[in-house]
């Protein structure tokens, strides 16, 4: 037998009580999905140290198939800038931020906002990233053509990182990720992965409250309505 308290009365009033009844109704949810990305905008703590070392960069494109559409000539896909500081054999800290473009107008400013000069950067051919030298760092290039060794065995950092990134976006989120919001998921991923070796997990949220309690506020409105700019300046 179905209840009268879930079946009757007005559509208004089974809507609300099959909200309590079975999760979070459309306001809760809202609330819920509001604050997720109040506390995602607060993820990037304003003048964090940038990568230093040897660090790999790459460009990944997330997003589904193309038809008749190859390597960096995409226009429908969100392009990604990847960087991997090494810690020995393993993976540091990382940076990842979208970008509009896989230009060296694009490539060299994601790199300058996420890598100190000085730096050794490790990258493929693209010729996006000859501009390096000129901009103070050491560059060393490591091409895939003529190379038995598979592009996830030259540079296996950057490529660890983007299956991660790719899995989690699949996996926790089902892929239900748009375009609008990406950045701020990234900033998460970010956040998440440079801290998974962190012995106080309790501090972890704790400074996330303060961070977001030194960002400005953001309405659901803006929340909704606005995107992130790049360092180019651009909104994407």
């Amino acid at each position: 037998m179905v209840s009268g308290y879930v079946v009757g009365g007005r559509p208004e009033e089974r809507r609300q009580r099959l909200g309590s009844a079975t999760g979070p109704g459309p306001e809760e949810y809202e609330k819920a999905w509001t604050w997720l990305h109040k506390l995602r905008r607060a993820m990037v703590r304003p003048g964090r140290d940038r990568l230093a070392g040897t660090v790999e960069v790459d460009e990944t494109y997330l997003g589904g198939l193309e038809e008749g559409v190859r390597g960096r000539g995409t226009e429908k896909k969100a392009l990604i800038g990847v960087a991997a500081q090494e810690d020995g054999r393993s993976v540091g800290r990382i940076r990842l931020q979208r970008i509009p473009d896989a230009s060296a107008g694009s490539l060299i400013p994601f790199i300058e906002d996420s890598v100190e000069p000085g730096s050794v950067i490790h990258t493929d051919g693209w010729l996006g990233y000859e501009p390096l030298e000129k901009k103070g760092y050491r560059h060393t290039v490591t091409s895939n053509r003529g190379q038995e060794e598979s592009p996830s065995e030259l540079m296996p950092r950057v490529h660890l990182v983007v299956s991660l990134l790719k899995r989690w976006l699949v996996g926790t989120h089902q892929g239900a990720v748009s375009h609008k919001h990406l950045d701020y998921y990234l900033d998460e991923f970010t956040f998440r992965f440079n801290r998974r070796r962190s012995r106080s997990r309790g501090k972890l949220f704790f400074r996330l409250v303060q961070h977001a309690v030194n960002i400005e506020p953001v309405p659901y409105a803006r929340i909704v309505q606005a995107q992130k700019a790049t360092t180019t300046g651009r909104i994407t």
